[in-house]
């Protein structure tokens, strides 16, 4: 029975950017020369800077999952983000293992958190839901600034250290070695992400955006989906925010401030919503910029950054990659129609 339904979303319902690229090869040489870019950040770009592009872009990612694939923006996953970073310093400062198990050990803590909050969420639509997130995270971020003998308050957590495990004080000390050390948790939260939406589950996410109604006359429990994906969306948020505690050394109540769920949307809209690929050059864009301002001594950050925002959002419907993404199916669609004719 199960094995029918998935066959009559693939065939009733429309497919939208969950479907596989049409032409492997340009896929595949796509994924390799962003592997390559990936590889090559830190040697053009301070490390620290490059981590930051690397973690925002996988919480960006978190975002656009539910966003672009499910329907549902979210204006409180800096709870997710900031737990995880709380989390994963705790556990690496007075447990002292190796910081992957301490991200992943904040990762679980965010998807734990939003069980409860997905499930009291996904129970509103549109604006009520993005509302009613955000009054949660608001209460995390309660708790984190009165919980002062465990977050530390307004002090937040100092000192959290980057132990990869013995005889590893090079890389533990170097933030260039310490970028490659850590990224294969980025990229492993990029995979979950990608295999997510190339996958059913991912088609019956896009056809509960798409119409949630005829998704439930096919015999899909929408709401359960949409936890699912709250949840793994959240896991995906913890991975972030708990690489980037530790290779910032700190973890502190910016990382569950309102304002950072504003800033992951906006990097995600600025990319473009439904590509995962718009997440990775939102971030890329929003966090270099914001580097080269504040390196400059330019204190008008937010005028900057809202100027391209708007910008962005009137010139490019789609976002940065989805519209350059449908110039070049339109272009290419032009020239085979030509060319048959």
């Amino acid at each position: 029975m199960s094995a029918q339904l998935e066959r009559k979303v693939d065939v009733e319902l429309p497919a939208g950017p969950v479907v596989a690229a049409r032409r492997p090869v340009v896929r595949w040489a796509m994924l390799a020369v962003g592997l390559v870019v990936t590889l090559a950040l830190p040697w053009f770009i301070y490390p620290p800077v490059a981590m930051d592009i690397a973690a925002w872009a996988l919480f960006a990612i978190s975002v656009d999952l539910l966003l672009g694939y499910t329907g549902l923006l979210s204006f409180g996953h800096a709870a997710f983000w900031g737990t995880s970073a709380y989390t994963t310093g705790l556990i690496a400062t007075h447990v002292g293992v190796p910081c992957p198990l301490a991200v992943l050990g904040g990762a679980v803590a965010a998807m734990v958190l939003a069980v409860p909050i997905g499930y009291l969420s996904v129970k509103r639509t549109g604006i009520y839901f993005a509302m009613v997130t955000l009054a949660f995270a608001q209460m995390v971020y309660f708790i984190a600034n009165q919980w002062r003998s465990v977050t530390g308050g307004e002090n937040g957590l100092q000192g959290i250290p980057k132990n990869l495990g013995p005889a590893t004080d090079t890389i533990n000390a170097d933030s260039f070695y310490f970028y490659y050390a850590a990224l294969p948790i980025i990229l492993l939260g990029v995979f979950i992400a990608w295999r997510t939406v190339n996958s059913p589950f991912g088609r019956v996410l896009v056809a509960i955006r798409d119409n949630p109604a005829r998704a439930r006359a096919l015999g899909y429990d929408v709401e359960r989906y949409k936890i699912m994906a709250f949840v793994l969306s959240a896991g995906l948020a913890g991975l972030a925010g708990g690489v980037f505690s530790i290779s910032h050394g700190f973890a502190s109540l910016q990382e569950l401030i309102w304002t950072t769920s504003g800033k992951v949307v906006l990097i995600t809209v600025l990319g473009g919503i439904g590509t995962l690929w718009g997440a990775v050059v939102g971030a890329a864009l929003v966090v270099t910029l914001e580097d080269q301002l504040a390196s400059s001594g330019f204190n008008g950050i937010g005028i900057v950054t809202g100027t391209i925002f708007v910008v962005i959002v009137l010139a490019f419907r789609h976002g940065i990659w989805g519209t350059a993404r449908n110039g070049l199916n339109s272009w290419l669609r032009r020239r085979r129609t030509s060319r048959d004719s």
